[in-house]
């Protein structure tokens, strides 16, 4: 059985509901005969997301690992490309901290890739009409720290997991606030998740021929 984690971060910036949480909450429990979701939320702080996440990694040792997160202004579902060694806080998080030009990693490269089949992602989405493309920044606030230090635990630690980050938009009640914003409905949000999750098992055929351990 292939283990999937998913994470969603909570509310920031002043709203009171995460599209990316939401998201995530609606596959809590699932299991079908390839594969079975864990859910986690994280604090959308700086460093301690990485400590949260680590100790989810640690539990569910997963196969596939997607992380989540807001990106209001975005229309698409973005499938994160790159993650960049880079904090930049245009706000503060949820704990006040507002780190500006500081490394994720000191010492660390520059960037990683994701690790997910982007391209046949977004194929995918597109072919089931879930507006979407591949995203080449993942900004430098909590969800690019998060992005990074997600890949650099991989790479460090030698993981056979397959990771990566995707940016959603705003919830339709959200965007409402704001004139002009986009958004997205999250019964749409949801079905892109399990594309997601389902075509990363399709490009992996190893997994199950291994009895779910990516090689």
């Amino acid at each position: 059985m292939i283990k999937v984690l998913l994470t969603g971060f909570d509310p920031f910036g002043g709203e009171t509901v995460n599209p990316a949480w939401e998201a995530v909450s609606a596959l809590k429990g699932l299991k079908t005969d390839t594969f079975e979701v864990e859910i986690y939320q994280l604090p959308t702080v700086f460093n301690q997301s990485l400590d949260n996440l680590y100790r989810a990694i640690n539990d569910v040792q997963p196969h596939i690992a997607i992380c989540l997160g807001q990106a209001g202004g975005r229309s698409e579902f973005s499938v994160e490309r790159v993650a960049i060694n880079l904090n930049d806080a245009r706000i503060p998080d949820n704990e006040g901290n507002q780190p500006i030009d500081t490394y994720v990693f000191e010492g660390g490269p520059v960037g990683y890739w994701t690790s997910l089949p982007i391209k046949a992602i977004v194929h995918e989405l597109k072919r089931q009409h879930v507006p979407a493309s591949i995203s080449y920044t993942a900004g430098t606030f909590v969800c690019n720290h998060l992005f990074y230090g997600l890949m650099h635990h991989i790479t460090e630690n030698k993981l056979a997991i397959r990771a990566g980050f995707i940016h959603i938009p705003f919830l339709p009640e959200q965007a409402a606030k704001y004139a002009g914003q986009p958004s997205m409905a999250l019964d749409t949000i949801v079905k892109g998740l399990m594309i997601t999750i389902e075509t990363t098992i399709a490009n992996e055929q190893d997994i199950i021929a291994a009895g779910g351990q990516i090689c």
